[in-house]
């Protein structure tokens, strides 16, 4: 039995993260402290002016655990990366965890390639970006390959070179074939350099250079060359255009204000490469009703910062962040050079600070309404199912459905919802093994069955691995779960639990006889709820959801069923060669456009199962 009174006596006064954890052993809150044993016990005194949030938190903790750190800096690495990773209850978190768009120019490649990638690594090849628009920069790199026509393939070069035949894009004039040394590595090496001036906003040397080469193709009659090159100055001028000069700088700058209405707010991030602004974003934040406007400036810096792999030299704050200088010197141990943090409040900065504000106001105001409504939509959805049930606490809602045609092909379903929203990630599909012919009833006990005994062992292998912190695919528990059914359907699931030694709330989704959402069966009896509430559609979504994924699931395995069943009444193609032939062309349609040839190369196939396999298509 953890005893929170004599566990907060041994606490250390040293710094490091301390991590709140609720009675299904969830994490539901974590921070940092520069002193471990005042910052916790803050949490359990009475007097302490705790937000309400924070108090209500509080009531939830059933232990906490802690890791010391040697330092402040390494506690606020530990925090932000155990928060993007945890996602805590009670954190107030960062709405939209976006992946930004970059341009990745291979110069470590002795013929480098420009690729677009969502990745940034330390592999010396050069970046640019982030990017706000992908489609935007698969623009620009068409552009670079249509004008520098460089290449596209991931051959190894210069060992490869000349060992294959050159590719479709040589012979459409798409690539100048290094391939097979038809170009040498100081000419390709200067048109790599020209895309990098290109990229990093040299637009005039392009152009000036684009222009030499047309008046040489006009001086040579060569016209049709000379408006291919024309049409490129254009799109280069275009991209130029685009790109507004907003300091003379030229530095690297991330802008960020928020604006703010009760729970929420809206934060605008403006991106500034090299002195040009090159798009924005914009972030929604909850749970920031009770902090002061420096508070969730700092929250928003750290959660944004521990996810992006690009830190700008400077970054423009419109509110001041508490630890200042403990975050100026983790950015610049991320970026490897030094990170500048500013608050300007006069000058070109502050007013750049004021469009990104208004822009946040004006658009707060465009989405206020429709945040409003998908919060009723989805958290307030989930309250007053916990009302309509006397339930509390419900986060997690796991369904179940069994899908069948007469026993044949039984599948079974499991999808869930969070703060009233799928979690797809987490849906699971079972085909089920143990039960023979059409019996939804021991499907159903059978699909449960082995979605809790996966949670129990992984949770045992987890622990014996030292990482009981982590989740596996099924060690995270529902708080509530809904069958697709009534008595019958949450009795066989109380039994399960029983069996198993698990309490967790069961419901059934009950339909009338035109098969629609009618009721919620719980505790022997069924609840009406209004067909009106926002409860109700939840319901009625979770139910037709999990119905659709199981039909899904037990289509595509009837139709892999039929596929085989046809391959069958080939001669001399058993089920390795009928394997082999799925997996390589994916459907019947392929295989009856294949040709012998295309046929015989794949694996385990010869010449004469080639021939058996096109004859009985034609």
């Amino acid at each position: 039995m953890f005893d929170i009174k004599e566990e907060l006596k041994k606490l250390p006064e040293k710094p490091g993260i301390y991590i709140m954890k609720n009675t299904n052993d969830e994490i539901i809150y974590i921070g940092k402290a520069i002193n471990l044993k005042n910052r916790v016990r803050q949490y359990f005194q009475s007097s302490r002016n705790l937000m309400a949030k924070i108090q209500k938190m509080v009531t939830h903790i059933s232990y906490f655990e802690y890791i010391v750190t040697d330092s402040e800096l390494e506690a606020l690495i530990l925090e932000c990366n155990l928060i993007k990773q945890h996602r805590p209850k009670y954190n107030t978190m960062l709405k939209d965890d976006k992946h930004y768009p970059y341009i990745k120019v291979t110069i470590n490649e002795a013929f480098p390639r420009v690729l677009f990638t969502r990745d940034m690594r330390k592999d010396k090849a050069k970046y640019f970006g982030p990017y706000t628009n992908g489609g935007a920069v698969k623009e620009t790199i068409d552009l670079i390959e249509n004008i520098w026509k460089i290449r596209t393939c991931n051959r190894n070069l210069p060992k490869d070179i000349g060992k294959q035949r050159p590719c479709l894009n040589y012979h459409i004039g798409q690539c100048l074939a290094p391939c097979q040394g038809y170009i040498n590595m100081e000419e390709y090496q200067k048109m790599i350099d020209e895309i990098l001036n290109f990229l990093g906003g040299k637009f005039d040397d392009v152009v000036k250079e684009l222009e030499r080469k047309m008046a040489e193709f006009s001086m040579n009659l060569e016209f049709e060359k000379a408006a291919e090159i024309r049409d490129q100055i254009n799109s280069v001028k275009s991209i130029a255009q685009k790109q507004r000069a907003i300091n003379s700088s030229m530095e690297d700058q991330d802008i960020i204000a928020f604006a703010r209405a009760f729970d929420e707010a809206l934060v605008q991030v403006f991106f500034v490469r090299n002195g040009k602004l090159i798009g924005r974003e914009q972030f929604r934040m909850n749970g920031v009703e009770e902090m002061s406007r420096s508070e969730v400036m700092t929250t928003f810096v750290k959660q944004f910062y521990s996810g992006t792999p690009f830190i700008p030299k400077e970054i423009i704050l419109q509110e001041e962040v508490e630890d200042e200088g403990l975050i100026s010197e983790w950015l610049t141990r991320k970026r490897e050079q030094k990170v500048y943090i500013k608050t300007p409040v006069k000058g070109e900065k502050s007013k750049l600070v004021e469009l990104a504000a208004k822009n946040a106001s004006l658009s707060l105001e465009q989405f206020g309404e429709k945040l409003k409504r998908e919060e009723q939509r989805t958290k307030g959805a989930v309250k007053e199912v916990e009302e309509c049930l006397g339930l509390n606490n419900i986060n997690r809602i796991e369904a179940y459905d069994i899908s069948n045609t007469g026993g044949f092909q039984s599948v079974g379903s499991m999808i869930v919802y969070e703060e009233g929203k799928p979690k797809r990630s987490d849906y699971r599909k079972f085909k089920i093994k143990w039960v023979k012919g059409p019996n939804d009833y021991a499907s159903l006990e059978e699909v449960l069955t082995r979605r809790f005994n996966h949670a129990i062992k992984e949770a045992q292998e987890l622990n014996e691995k030292g990482l009981e912190k982590e989740y596996g695919k099924f060690t995270k528990l529902p708080d509530i779960i809904m069958m697709d059914g009534g008595k019958g359907q949450v009795g066989i699931a109380l039994k399960v639990l029983s069996n198993i030694g698990l309490n967790i709330p069961v419901c059934g989704m009950v339909k009338d006889d035109n098969h629609r959402t009618r009721a919620l069966y719980y505790n022997e009896q069924e609840i009406l709820i209004d067909k009106r509430t926002e409860a109700f559609k939840l319901v009625e979504r979770i139910q037709d959801e999990v119905h659709r994924f199981a039909i899904e699931y037990h289509k595509k395995l009837r139709s892999k069923t039929q596929v085989q069943s046809i391959l069958d009444e080939i001669n001399g193609i058993g089920p390795s060669r009928r394997k082999a032939l799925i997996s390589h062309f994916k459907s019947v349609e392929k295989i009856r456009e294949a040709t012998i040839e295309e046929l015989e190369n794949v694996e385990s196939m010869n010449k004469k199962s080639a021939e058996a396999v096109y004859n009985f298509f034609h």
